[in-house]
C-alpha cells in the first residue's frame, strides 16, 4: 500500500475536513466559528504530548485565550461533565475544542449542550424526546479533533455517559449535538499503540456491522456501513503492523466517522452487552465489542444470514456465506491479538446483573432478533466460555 496523502472536505453528516496537517488550521477554524476563548477538552494523557503543546502555543500565539480541561476518565461520568461545565464557565469560554477519543468527545459534546441549557446531563437521556428540553440555539460551538479511529463520536448526535450511582451507561442525545466542524488529522493517530489501534478499529467495525444488520429500511446507512467495513478490512491490520502508515490511518479515521453516521439507523446486542460490561469493569469498549461480536452473530444468525452473503461479497471473502464472514471475524480478532473470551474480564457472579442491565440498554431495541433474558444469558456464558456452538 502506498503512503500517499489523502485530503477531503465533506459536509455529511457535518463539516468534516480530513488530511495530514489539518490540526495546524485550528486557529483559523476557531475564528471561522467565532470562538475566541476556547475550552480545550481532552483526555488525561494528551496534554503531555509535544504536538498538543504546539497546538496550544499556536492558539495562544493568535491572541486566543485558551484553557485545557482534561479531568476525564476512559468511561466519562456525569461528574466529569459537571466539572467541564464549571471549567467552561470559569474560563468564560465561548466554545469547545474537543481533542481525543470517544471519552473526550462525549464529554465535550455534553458540555456544549448543557452550559447554557437547563438541567443535568441525564435530563437529556435518549428517551421520550427529552432532547426537546434544550434550546438548539443555546448549544455552544464545538470543534472536534479525533485522535483515535473508533467511536466516530466526532460526527455523532449522541454521547455515552456513565451514571456513577448505578454504574450504567446512558445515551445522551440531541439532533444538533454533533460538533460543528471536524478536523481529522491522521498524523495525530500515528502514536496510538497497536492494542488501541485494534480495539478502536474493531469498535468502528461493530458500529458498521450492527447498523447494517438493523432491519429498518435505510439504504443510505447500509451503503455507508458496507464501505466502512471494507475500509477497516483493508486497513486495520496494516495500521496494526505499521502504525506510521498514514494512508491506512486516514482510511480508518474515515471508517470511524462512517460507522457513527451509519448507526443513526441503530445498533444491537453487541453494544447492549458492552455498554454495561464496560461500565462495571472499566474495560476498553472497542475490545469488549470485538470479543462479543462472533457470539452475537451466532445468536442473530437466522435473521442476518441473508445479509452476510452481500457482506462477504463486498469483502471479497471466498464462499459468500454466513460462516465465511464469521470465520473472517474470528481470524481478524486473532490477528489483532484480541481475546477470544471474557475470561479474566467477567466474573460469573456478575451475569445476572449484566443480563438486567443489557435488557435495559436502548441498543437492544434495534437488534435484528428479539432477545429475552435467557438469550442474553446464553450469549454471556458463551462469551465467557468461548463456546461458538450455543
Amino acid at each position: 500500500m502506498s503512503d500517499k496523502s489523502i485530503v477531503g472536505n465533506l459536509n455529511y453528516p457535518t463539516d468534516y475536513r480530513i488530511g495530514t496537517g489539518n490540526v495546524r488550521t485550528l486557529p483559523a477554524v476557531c475564528a471561522e466559528l467565532g470562538i475566541y476563548r476556547p475550552l480545550i477538552v481532552t483526555d488525561k494523557n494528551i496534554p503531555r504530548l509535544d504536538w498538543f503543546q504546539t497546538v496550544v502555543r499556536d492558539l495562544d500565539g493568535t491572541a486566543l485565550k485558551t484553557r485545557v480541561f482534561s479531568d476525564i476518565d476512559p468511561n466519562p461520568s456525569s461528574d466529569h461533565v459537571a466539572a467541564g461545565i464549571a471549567a467552561f464557565t470559569d474560563h468564560r469560554a465561548d466554545g469547545c475544542v474537543v481533542v481525543g477519543g470517544g471519552s473526550a468527545m462525549d464529554t465535550g459534546k455534553c458540555i456544549v449542550l448543557l452550559v447554557d441549557n437547563p438541567g443535568t446531563v441525564f435530563d437529556y437521556e435518549d428517551d421520550n424526546d427529552n432532547w426537546k428540553r434544550a434550546d438548539s440555539d443555546l448549544i455552544a460551538p464545538c470543534i472536534a479533533i479525533p485522535t483515535t479511529a473508533g467511536t466516530g463520536s466526532e460526527v455523532g448526535r449522541a454521547a455515552v455517559i456513565l451514571d456513577p450511582l448505578d454504574k450504567t451507561k446512558k445515551i445522551i442525545f440531541h439532533p444538533h449535538m454533533a460538533p460543528d466542524l471536524v478536523l481529522a488529522d491522521p498524523q495525530l493517530t500515528v502514536g496510538l499503540p497497536s492494542d488501541l489501534t485494534a480495539g478502536t478499529g474493531m469498535d468502528a467495525f461493530a458500529h458498521c456491522f450492527e447498523a447494517y444488520c438493523v432491519e429498518s429500511y435505510h439504504p443510505m446507512a447500509d451503503g455507508i456501513a458496507l464501505e466502512g467495513m471494507r475500509l477497516i478490512a483493508d486497513n486495520l491490520v496494516v495500521a496494526f503492523d505499521d502504525g506510521r502508515n498514514i494512508e491506512a490511518r486516514t482510511h480508518l479515521l474515515m471508517a470511524a466517522a462512517m460507522g457513527a453516521t451509519a448507526f443513526q439507523k441503530g445498533l444491537g446486542l453487541i453494544h447492549a452487552l458492552s455498554h454495561p460490561l464496560g461500565g462495571l469493569t472499566g474495560h476498553h469498549h472497542g475490545t469488549v465489542n470485538a470479543i462479543f461480536q462472533p457470539y452475537v452473530m451466532i445468536n442473530n444468525r437466522e435473521v442476518i444470514e441473508h445479509k452476510m452473503s452481500r457482506l462477504a461479497g463486498y469483502l471479497n471473502l471466498p464462499g459468500g456465506h454466513f460462516d465465511d464472514v464469521l470465520n473472517w471475524v474470528l481470524e481478524l480478532r486473532k490477528r489483532l491479538q484480541i481475546p477470544h473470551t471474557l475470561a479474566g474480564i467477567l466474573d460469573v457472579e456478575l451475569i445476572p446483573k449484566l443480563v438486567a442491565m443489557t435488557t435495559a440498554d436502548p441498543s437492544l431495541a434495534t437488534n435484528p432478533k428479539h432477545c429475552n433474558t435467557e438469550d442474553i444469558e446464553r450469549v454471556l456464558r458463551a462469551a465467557l466460555d468461548g463456546n461458538l456452538t450455543q
